[in-house]
């Protein structure tokens, strides 16, 4: 009789594979890599990393207490190459993620139709506590955010080639941007419904960046079985 494996409700495969998965998923290997080491279908494997990518988006939805300290926000376009003429914030094609990072800490990412005042300020304001301190460029989108309630808020004018003035920049977020689109590239012709999920595991692989990322899942796993669709 095959062992249960604790780690996967209903699981056709045994848990010593599933730990397999789990230990290369944690080194970062794509599918294929995967397929290749555990001797499983590129369609088990499949179906194993979307359920692990989907439990990653509902940890990190279920996260929800606020960043305090020294926030930095800031947007990024993700996608097709930006459009020949096409100028200014954002472009034709790309998908908008807005991100907040508290210095030295986490970072929360989230997909938005725009970069308006309304979109921007209603997230840090629903992200971050009225004691932190705001870091941001000089986009519009910013203006007014002490009128609720913030302590500080430093601005670098990256329009007039300033990128730092001080302890004032964005440089953590940036580096953050610059980390999930690396990493992203190596998902080529990727589903654009699959976006999202992408999205929240660098979220979560940076997150966790000085964790054992290995145990870390096994535990979560542990505690609520993975439920494959």
């Amino acid at each position: 009789m095959k062992a249960k494996n604790k780690y996967v409700n209903r699981s056709r495969i045994s848990e010593k594979k599933f730990r397999e998965i789990i230990k290369y998923f944690s080194l970062d290997l794509n599918a294929v890599q995967i397929k290749e080491l555990t001797g499983l279908s590129r369609q088990t494997i499949n179906k194993y990393l979307t359920a692990i990518r989907l439990r990653i988006l509902e940890i990190s939805l279920l996260q929800s207490a606020p960043l305090v300290g020294q926030i930095e926000v800031d947007e990024s376009y993700f996608g097709a190459r930006r459009v020949r003429g096409k100028r200014g914030r954002g472009a034709l094609g790309k998908t908008i993620v807005f991100g907040l990072l508290k210095r030295g800490d986490k970072v929360y990412t989230e997909i938005v139709p725009n970069c308006s005042a309304a979109t921007l300020q209603s997230i840090i304001r629903g992200k971050t506590s009225i004691d932190s301190v705001i870091h941001s460029d000089d986009w519009k989108g910013y203006n007014g955010i002490v009128d609720f309630g913030y302590k500080k808020h430093f601005r670098v004018h990256h329009s007039k080639n300033e990128f730092a003035r001080g302890n004032a920049h964005i440089n953590g977020i940036e580096s953050f941007w610059g980390y999930a689109k690396i990493r992203l590239v190596k998902f080529k012709g990727m589903n654009k419904n699959m976006f999202n999920l992408h999205l929240k595991e660098c979220e979560f692989r940076f997150n966790n960046r000085k964790q054992n990322l290995y145990k870390i899942l096994l535990e979560m796993f542990k505690k609520k079985p993975l439920k494959l669709s």
